[in-house]
């Protein structure tokens, strides 16, 4: 309304000059006035036209310029209006941009597909789950990009409720949880879930309940054997059988109760259960300990050598003294199950120049390189028949290697078939003390 009443007082001012100049002058003067003042009149608008014209079609960060008149409050209320509409278009921009950042960190990839199922916009994780390039692929169907003819049927379908699982075309030890997620006008989202992880968790916790199963049968069926063969004979069966059968059957669930035992404390190692409060161990005592324990367990069939440098008596380990008695009985209890009669094994604590080392060194039957890397495993045997003769449960190196990771440590196992075996576990110096007691002499 403002640009009609200026133009209106501004045409009235017009016609007054006019008249005005034909009363002084003449008609002709008059008409000359008023013509030139009506082509005045469209200059001013045509060139505040223009410049409004020049400012659209210009760069976006051009600044509306100010005019005069009554065009003035239109620019002003247009540059008011362009100033809020730059500061929302930065706005979005910058919430678009982190919700790409976002969307990039996410650790599920994700991909927008068109209702023709070609590729909208993915993030980095769609790309390194699927070999894909957003600056080339956007705009391509995605079943001929990825070969896989589950996925296409599963694109075709658009099914949405069961997911699909493939392996990942660019890794294919890769698991990939496909779910589709339509949105839109026939549009979809594709998210893909890499669940390798849970995938070989499923295969251990299958292996491992099959495993314990079969370690739990055998001696139950034992038992149950001679159970049976003692009722079914009782009045036919010596003493000595029966204390025969019952001293075998007493094996079999000693047997059991150790399975059950290491079972239990591995699974409140693996579920990172609270770790003991700390205390000082003094590692000669706990070692000597040991060493006796080997000595036991051996019953003369075996050379048990101690090597402990009386320079280190007083050296204290902050950790666990129950769960380092544990993991150092294992390995000097394995070297007496592993080497045959007349063997030795030396049971060595020494410290180094980063730390120290209790290691035990056998001449056993030694374990070959390729299985080196298995023998933490839960339930791994080398010689599964032998283990079960020697009383192994097959858990007591997982056990080792957790019991060491708790205490900053790490298992380090050398071995050579036929020449034996060095099992060490290597503490770091920030878990050594000195104990203020004066050595023994």
């Amino acid at each position: 309304m403002r640009i009609w009443t200026g133009t209106a007082l501004t045409l009235a001012l017009i016609v007054l000059g006019a008249l005005l100049a034909g009363t002084l002058f003449s008609a002709t003067v008059a008409a000359i006035a008023l013509l030139a003042g009506l082509l005045g009149l469209v200059g001013y608008h045509a060139a505040c036209l223009q410049r409004l014209a020049n400012w659209s079609e210009g760069d976006d960060e051009q600044a509306l310029p100010p005019v005069r008149g009554v065009w003035g409050p239109v620019f002003q209320r247009l540059a008011r209006r362009a100033r809020a509409a730059d500061e929302e278009r930065l706005r979005l921009a910058d919430v678009l941009d982190r919700f790409r950042d976002a969307s990039h960190a996410m650790p599920d990839g994700i991909i927008y597909l068109s209702e023709r199922d070609t590729i909208e916009w993915l993030n980095q994780r769609a790309e390194e789950h699927f070999g894909l390039d957003h600056l080339h692929d956007v705009g391509v169907a995605l079943a001929g990009l990825v070969r896989s003819p589950d996925l296409a049927r599963h694109l075709e379908t658009g099914e949405s409720g069961e997911p699909l699982v493939i392996p990942s075309p660019r890794r294919p030890a890769l698991k990939l949880q496909i779910e589709l997620i339509p949105f839109g006008n026939g549009q979809k989202m594709l998210i893909s879930r890499d669940i390798s992880q849970l995938e070989k968790l499923e295969t251990m916790r299958r292996d491992f309940i099959a495993n314990v199963s079969h370690e739990l049968r055998t001696p139950l069926t034992v038992v149950s054997g001679f159970v049976e063969t003692v009722m079914d004979g009782l009045d036919d069966l010596e003493r000595e059988d029966v204390r025969r059968f019952l001293q075998m059957a007493l094996e079999q669930s000693t047997r059991m109760q150790r399975l059950i035992e290491d079972l239990l404390a591995l699974s409140a190692l693996e579920t990172g259960a609270p770790a003991p409060t700390e205390e000082r161990v003094d590692v000669h005592a706990l070692v000597r300990k040991v060493a006796e324990e080997a000595t036991l367990l051996s019953a003369g069939r075996h050379s048990v050598e101690l090597d402990l440098d009386a320079r280190d008596e007083g050296d204290l380990i902050l950790g666990s003294e129950k769960e380092l008695h544990s993991a150092f009985a294992n390995l000097a209890s394995n070297a007496v199950r592993y080497t045959p009669s007349g063997g030795r094994i030396r049971i060595v604590w020494k410290r180094s120049a980063s730390g120290a080392e209790f290691a035990v060194e056998d001449n056993g039957i030694g374990i070959d390189p390729a299985h080196i890397g298995r023998l933490t495993e839960r339930f791994f045997r080398v010689d599964r028949g032998r283990s079960r003769e020697t009383g192994g449960t097959g858990l007591g190196l997982a056990i080792v290697k957790h019991i060491a990771s708790r205490h900053q440590a790490v298992l380090s196992i050398e071995s050579e078939p036929g020449r034996g075996s060095r099992f060490s576990i290597v503490f770091p110096g920030s878990r050594l003390r000195r104990s203020r007691t004066p050595p023994r002499s």
